[in-house]
């Protein structure tokens, strides 16, 4: 039962990594099998989905960065 169990998440992870190449993520098998686990814990997708672009390597070296929020003074 262990041994199916294994091979299903490799199955799983494999496949994940195929879609992460085909998208062009440039997720590493490391990197999706963490992200896999923080989701089967029940972390919320889409934050770690923005968290995950906003850590992004090509992101950072392709956008400017964003500027801090202030509170606006109105006279």
């Amino acid at each position: 039962m262990e041994a199916e169990a294994a091979r299903n998440a490799k199955e799983t992870l494999e496949l994940a990594f195929q879609i992460s190449n085909i998208l062009e993520t440039g997720l590493d098998r490391h990197t999706l099998s963490l992200l896999i686990a923080l989701l089967d814990r029940g972390v919320n997708p889409e934050a770690l989905a923005a968290l995950v672009r906003e850590l992004s390597p090509s992101r950072q070296s392709s956008c400017a960065p964003i500027p801090p929020v202030t509170a606006s003074r109105q006279p």
